[in-house]
């Protein structure tokens, strides 16, 4: 019986463990979409010790020490972080088959050297062991990117930020590069409370006054193109927990605008309207911005109100939900193809399930001579384990070809979860080892070296335009 980490995790056949330790074991990592904070990156703290980099903000583990019934001062309370590590470490054991016994597993490896499990007997000594290398080795933020071999991080910032810890990383001369993501969501959700004061806000920052849904779009883009000039970003961000697509006409869309801006009650049918015009809108203009636009589909957030009320909000109480009809991302993208101004598009659907049809939507909009014009984004959330990703592999690839997919991402606010990228590219290799050994692919390994270079690293490069030199 193994006792320790296995340098073979997931790869299950001779030719995928071939493929992996060969060409994608030492790729670098381009993580374009994460919640890492800008501000940490900047100051570059030193950690306090593995409670702080395994439980900071890290809602999956939450989520899991609450199905134990572990005190929430243990999770997001005042305990301090070598109390919730042991908390954390008293359960970890008991994780069979949940990808944070795997990931932490990985994480103790690539950054510690470790190869023994976590359990309450040897809790203690491994969190003095851990802290006294973050001592050693000055385990900071920026630390983790380069230990990792991270080429470029993208943050996500709403679009009244002002960049100002992105400003100065731009001037240091650092190993990552870091840009950030537009994600515009609060000018989008106009039901929600607080709707006109951000737009007081977005006025404020963008010198654009707003008076009608024309100039909210004109605001919009101001900061669009200033976060591109600030970071150099491509990358949009706009999640759609619930859409439905609803035809309108101009004028209604300035009519719901004014009713929402004096805060009067709205229609269900009035909301979906303004969500149609605003997501049609802000794509035409990712589109002549150079951006690409990413959806991510189908959160049921805050499930949990009165957790969402004794913690906040992403603590770990957002849940999956399918109320986002495919027909209804369909006739965005079918708009958008119609007038010519489709931009490049990732979609997300969070209910992994129902991955097939979304696979056979994206390939029914790429063309226009670009590759993987629209394409099924990583398995992300409840998804980016090696059950989810090896299930979109073994479901998509019979829709939409996997030498095309721009690769993993960490969607994390942890500086230490690069090992998911580690996971991706052995399931993958799995895979690709597995259709080798079953006679169902049979071009040679370079065409197999091809397209683990292209998923791991080459196709995200291409299609955001990063320019990122694997070589450097």
């Amino acid at each position: 019986m193994k006792t320790g980490f296995d340098e073979e995790l997931f790869l299950t056949t001779e030719t995928g463990r071939y493929l992996y330790h060969t060409y994608a074991e030492r790729l670098p990592i381009i993580d374009y979409h994460c919640h890492l904070q800008p501000s940490e990156i900047a100051e570059d703290r030193e950690f306090e010790d593995l409670g702080e980099m395994w439980l900071r903000g890290d809602h999956y583990k939450w989520r899991a020490m609450r199905t134990f019934g572990i005190d929430e001062k243990y999770i997001t309370g005042d305990a301090d972080f070598h109390e919730k590590y042991l908390a954390f470490a008293s359960i970890l054991p008991a994780l069979a088959g949940n990808p944070i016994y795997i990931w932490c597993a990985m994480e103790l490896k690539r950054y510690f050297g470790i190869d023994e499990p976590v359990s309450e007997e040897n809790a203690e000594e491994i969190y003095q062991k851990t802290r006294e290398m973050i001592r050693k080795e000055h385990m900071t933020r920026r630390w983790c990117m380069e230990h990792s071999n991270v080429r470029l991080v993208s943050t996500t910032e709403d679009p009244v930020d002002d960049l100002k810890y992105h400003i100065a990383l731009k001037k240091e001369k650092m190993f990552t590069r870091v840009i950030t993501a537009f994600r515009p969501d609060q000018a989008m959700f106009l039901e929600k409370e607080g709707f006109s004061a951000y737009l007081d806000q977005l006025e404020k920052v963008s010198g654009v006054k707003i008076d009608s849904f024309e100039h909210m779009l004109d605001a919009l883009e101001a900061r669009l193109r200033y976060f591109k000039e600030i970071t150099g970003t491509t990358v949009s961000d706009d999640g759609i927990p619930q859409f439905t697509w609803a035809d309108y006409r101009a004028e209604e869309i300035e009519q719901i605008f004014r009713k929402a801006r004096k805060q009067e009650p709205l229609t269900a049918r009035e909301e979906d309207q303004y969500r149609s015009a605003f997501l049609f809108e802000m794509g035409r203009r990712y589109c002549r911005n150079g951006y690409v636009m990413q959806l991510h589909i189908g959160t049921y957030l805050d499930a949990n109100t009165k957790g969402v009320e004794e913690t906040g909000h992403s603590t770990g109480f957002d849940c999956a939900d399918d109320q986002c009809a495919v027909t209804s991302v369909g006739e965005l993208l079918n708009r958008l193809t119609l007038t010519g101004e489709l931009p490049k598009t990732i979609l997300y659907p969070l209910d992994g399930t129902k991955i097939e049809t979304w696979a056979i939507l994206a390939a029914g909009f790429c063309g226009g001579g670009v590759r993987g014009k629209v394409q099924l984004g990583a398995p992300w959330w409840f998804n980016d384990q090696a059950f989810g990703i090896s299930r979109q592999f073994e479901a998509c690839a019979n829709l939409y070809p996997v030498s095309l997919s721009v690769g993993m991402l960490t969607d994390s606010r942890s500086f230490i979860s690069y090992p998911r990228h580690e996971l991706y590219r052995r399931v993958l290799c799995d895979y690709l080892g597995k259709l080798v050994e079953r006679g169902e692919y049979f071009s040679g390994e370079k065409a197999l070296q091809t397209i683990i270079e292209d998923v791991c690293f080459n196709n995200v490069n291409e299609f955001f335009g990063f320019h990122v030199n694997c070589e450097d």
